[in-house]
């Protein structure tokens, strides 16, 4: 790995090797250069960002130097900073990921946000109100949503058993497992409900656009997460036809939506007689959620 990091040697101070390993990262085309150094020479050298600062004057070893010329090779190779560090923050947890399970996203907290905002509305947050997580991945979704419902329990779904693996995993490290049920299946395929509470972030890129990613998505995102079929419509299609199946009387389904689909994914859950929300956006003004409901008397206002 020598050379991976121009002028980086034993003997170099930590914050030369910050400053020299951001500085490769840009000419690389790493957009979050500083961020991302010092998150991997951080945990090359099992020093937190109080530590580096604190201890910014010692002294790398040649092993320390080996160390962090291997992360920033995977980086450079635009291999996400959550997939090399193995995990990721979701709602201030800390979740465990793998190859098998998209890496958590900040926009995706905007379904926890919605769904929080129905439950506080109505006064259920005290309920033991039943949660189903359709295409869980990491378990992001339901275990964010526990951690804020003390008397709920979930059921969360996935077609990959090594997603589900994870998942499970994430939930015993989070004293949540005992409230949580895994099933591996198409969908919903293998569950009954009714469910008071459904929510998913389901693959929704378009066949055909999965080539143009950005490649920490592209290429180190499992394909099965990203593809939504020839219009990326297909996982919507599949939830708004189980809806009236899954849901209870007065349940809500929450859902993610890519750029630009929210008109025909309203379309689909209307025509499936759902009454649907106005979207909520994401920080970058997409919409990014809807939520719908079945029935009038289901029809909550919408948030701000």
């Amino acid at each position: 790995m020598i050379g991976v990091v121009p002028g980086l040697k034993a003997g170099a101070t930590l914050s030369e090797t910050l400053r020299m390993v951001a500085q490769t990262f840009r000419i690389g085309g790493i957009e979050s250069a500083e961020a991302d150094a010092r998150l991997l020479v951080g945990h090359a050298m099992h020093l937190d960002r109080t530590q580096l600062l604190v201890e910014s004057n010692g002294l790398l070893e040649a092993r320390e130097v080996e160390a962090v010329s291997a992360l920033a090779a995977r980086r450079l190779r635009h291999e996400p900073v959550a997939r090399i560090l193995g995990t990721k923050e979701f709602w201030s947890l800390q979740l465990a990921i793998s190859d098998a399970v998209l890496v958590p996203r900040p926009d995706t907290e905007t379904v926890v946000e919605t769904a929080l905002d129905f439950i506080g509305r109505g006064g259920l947050r005290m309920e033991p109100l039943r949660i189903l997580d359709i295409g869980t991945g990491s378990g992001a979704l339901l275990l964010a949503l526990l951690t804020e419902l003390p008397n709920a329990r979930g059921t969360a779904t996935d077609i990959s058993a090594a997603a589900l693996d994870i998942a499970r995993g994430n939930a015993e490290r989070l004293g949540l497992a005992s409230r949580c049920t895994f099933v591996e299946c198409n969908i919903a395929d293998g569950v009954a409900g009714p469910f008071d509470l459904i929510v998913s972030n389901p693959p929704y890129i378009a066949h055909s656009d999965i080539a143009t990613l950005e490649p920490e998505v592209r290429d180190y995102d499992p394909g099965i997460a990203l593809d939504g079929g020839k219009d990326g419509l297909d996982y919507y299609r599949a939830i708004a036809r189980d809806a009236r199946r899954l849901l209870a009387d007065g349940g809500r389904l929450i859902v993610e939506l890519g750029a630009g689909q929210e008109p025909a994914v309203r379309t689909l859950l209307t025509e499936a007689g759902m009454t649907v929300d106005a979207p909520l956006n994401d920080l970058a003004g997409i919409a990014r959620v809807l939520g719908a409901a079945f029935g009038p008397e289901n029809r909550a206002k919408s948030a701000p």
